[in-house]
């Protein structure tokens, strides 16, 4: 994990909103677009921290509302979903400083279940929305974000493969 460090941490952190609001604007079903997203936070949290993954899915709610892939019923969710963006990155980004393969699988697995509970918590006792649409929030999100937790560490060890020799990662 790096920490944030002035033009790179902003330069990295916007590659990866961009890349995020890219996949955000082809309008994929959510089985596709959640699993990006929630790589793109987590990639983001591995290669510049925590806080740009929190910044990134502070931002990735209001575009899949205003995009459609977050149907309107679900507006009232906008500031849950940030809330559980926010705990999938910060779990999976305080697990994964350990550098340890094991350490990341569970940060994503932990903080995919932290996101999960947050949302099916909140349809179930904090939001009212129609039953078809609260389904949205419940295993679905748990699902792309388990998915995207694996595109996430396959891509981040392939770029690692790539470094060259001696080079030292980026922070």
């Amino acid at each position: 994990m790096k920490r944030p460090k002035g033009i790179r941490f902003v330069t990295q952190t916007a590659m990866f909103f961009a890349l995020t609001l890219l996949v955000q604007a082809f309008g994929f079903p959510q089985m596709l677009t959640g699993p990006l997203v929630n790589a793109f936070l987590l990639l983001s949290t591995i290669f510049s921290g925590i806080l740009s993954g929190v910044i990134i899915g502070l931002f990735t709610p209001w575009v899949a509302l205003l995009r459609g892939i977050l149907p309107a019923p679900l507006g009232p969710m906008v500031p849950f979903i940030m809330v559980g963006n926010g705990a999938l990155v910060t779990v999976f980004g305080l697990l994964a400083k350990r550098k340890s393969l094991f350490f990341e699988i569970v940060g994503v697995c932990l903080g995919a279940l932290v996101k999960y509970l947050i949302l099916s918590q909140t349809v179930r006792f904090l939001v009212a929305v129609p039953p078809p649409v609260a389904r949205a929030m419940q295993v679905p999100q748990l699902v792309t974000a388990l998915l995207g937790g694996a595109v996430a560490l396959g891509l981040s060890r392939a770029v690692e493969r790539t470094r060259l020799p001696g080079r030292r990662a980026s922070g």
